[in-house]
Order: C-alpha cells, then sequence, then structure tokens
C-alpha cells in the first residue's frame, strides 16, 4: 500500500511539474495565466495519482507494462523542456539557450527539403509574419520531431530485445487496455492488429496532415498565434508527441496481438498432441 502511494504521488508531481515546466523556463513577460496553469497542474496530478493508486483501471493504458509510458512521458518531458529553451532564446539568451537553438537550427536546416513535415510547418505560416518566427517554428519542430523518432526506435528496440512485455511477467490485458474489450467485435487478434494498423499509419500521416489542415483553415485558426512562445512550445510539442505516442500504441498492440496468436498456436499444438497420444 505504501509503495503504491508513493509510487502514485511520485507520478502526480512529476506530471505537474511537466505542466508548469514552459512557464517556469520562459521568461515571465512570456507567461500568461500562471493561475490557470497551475490549476491545470493540480488537477492533472490529482487525475494521475488517482489512476495509479487506484488497483482498477480507468483510461490510462499499459500502465503495467513499463517502460512504455516512461518513454513517452521522457519524451514529452524532454520535447517540452527544449522547445521551451528555444522559444526562450530570442528574449534571455544564455548558454544553454544557445547550444539547445544552435542545435534545433542545425537540426531545422538538414530536415528541410522537400515535403519533409518540418517544411510543411514553415510553408503553413502566414505570408505577414516575421522571417524569425518561421525559422523558430522549424527549428522547434525539427528538435521535436527528431525527439519522438528516436522515442519509437528505443521502444522498437524495448520489443526486440527485452521481449517487451513479457520481461515485466505476465501481461494483464484488462489492466493495461483498459479500454479494450476482448469479448465484443470478433476475433482478438484481428481486431488488436486492425486497430495496430491504423495507429501507425495514423501517426505516420500526422505530422504531414496536420500543417496541411491549418494551412487549409487559416481562416479560423491563425498559425501566427505561434508567435506567443507558450503557445509555441504546446503546439509543438502535441505536433510531434501525439503522432509518435499513437505509433507507439500500434507498435504494442501488435506485439500484444502476436504474443496471443503463439498462445493460440501452443494450446492448439498440445491439444492435438494429446488427441493422438
Amino acid at each position: 500500500m505504501i509503495a503504491r502511494i508513493t509510487g502514485a504521488a511520485i507520478r502526480g508531481i512529476f506530471v505537474a511539474l511537466l505542466i508548469a515546466m514552459p512557464s517556469l523556463l520562459l521568461p515571465d513577460t512570456a507567461t500568461r495565466s500562471p493561475e490557470v496553469i497551475a490549476l491545470l497542474a493540480i488537477l492533472a496530478a490529482a487525475l494521475t495519482f488517482a489512476e495509479y493508486f487506484s488497483s482498477y483501471p480507468s483510461f490510462v493504458e499499459f500502465r503495467e507494462a513499463p517502460p512504455l509510458n516512461r518513454m513517452r512521458f521522457i519524451s514529452l518531458a524532454l520535447i517540452v523542456i527544449l522547445v521551451s529553451l528555444v522559444a526562450r532564446h530570442p528574449m534571455d539568451a544564455t548558454a544553454l539557450t544557445s547550444l539547445v537553438h544552435g542545435l534545433a537550427s542545425g537540426l531545422g536546416d538538414t530536415l528541410d527539403f522537400a515535403f519533409s513535415p518540418i517544411q510543411l510547418t514553415g510553408l503553413m505560416m502566414p505570408a505577414h509574419v516575421a522571417p524569425d518566427l518561421i525559422t523558430q517554428v522549424m527549428a522547434s519542430a525539427a528538435l521535436s520531431y527528431m525527439i519522438a523518432l528516436i522515442t519509437i526506435f528505443g521502444f522498437a528496440l524495448a520489443i526486440r530485445l527485452r521481449d517487451w512485455p513479457l520481461s515485466n511477467g505476465p501481461f494483464n490485458v484488462w489492466t493495461n487496455l483498459p479500454l479494450f474489450d476482448p469479448t465484443t467485435g470478433g476475433d482478438v487478434v484481428e481486431r488488436l492488429q486492425r486497430d495496430a494498423r491504423i495507429n501507425i499509419v495514423g501517426g505516420v500521416l500526422l505530422p504531414f496532415a496536420l500543417p496541411a489542415m491549418v494551412k487549409l483553415a487559416s481562416g479560423v485558426m491563425d498559425p501566427g498565434l505561434l508567435a506567443a512562445p507558450q503557445t509555441l512550445v504546446w503546439v509543438v510539442s502535441a505536433w510531434a508527441f501525439v503522432p509518435a505516442s499513437m505509433i507507439m500504441r500500434g507498435l504494442a498492440m501488435l506485439r500484444i496481438s502476436d504474443l496471443i496468436a503463439q498462445k493460440r498456436r501452443a494450446a492448439y499444438a498440445s491439444s492435438e498432441a494429446l488427441q493422438t497420444a
């Protein structure tokens, strides 16, 4: 009980710090509505604590199948922190912000090729915005996109080299996939594979589709709002993290479907051997 309470409390604190991180890293002049941010951080911490303290799952998937959620959190935290430093550089340059800004700018130049998602983020910006803002958006997008790709690759290695999730013991579908009902909708393996493919395809296409959608909806949504540092941090973070999280979820569901299929084949072979004997 004590270990469960402690673990849930630590997770809640980390989530609260993540939400407050842009406000802590950006100058005071760039921070808006600190009271709202503090309220959101407290609510997120309370929800996280309630989820991990309870013995019954509610909505967090793969709760007991590390390191998937840990990798997701670390990836999002890195993206938020580094993009916050990039956004801070024009207002309050330091040695650290200069280093991160230089790295992001280099990645932005490298990944700025035809039809790349980084180029699309620059093309979605309206013509009236300053060129420095476009460069900053593309640099932030390139840095966050690279972190997302590294996270996906790391989880794929965890599946291949660490035999995820079997390295953590038996996999409980009800605990780790609380929103998935295995009793309805046909064969479980086929449903898992279908959902996995949808997540992977959606995760691959979203970084390309979202800038195009923003460009088409420019009359309703002004991309120039990214000039606000906090808006830039959260929009770019979501643009990179959500597709990466979808791809990782798809890889995880493909792995679970393979394990179920292997168990079925083993049970069928065992029953065949018993009948032959």
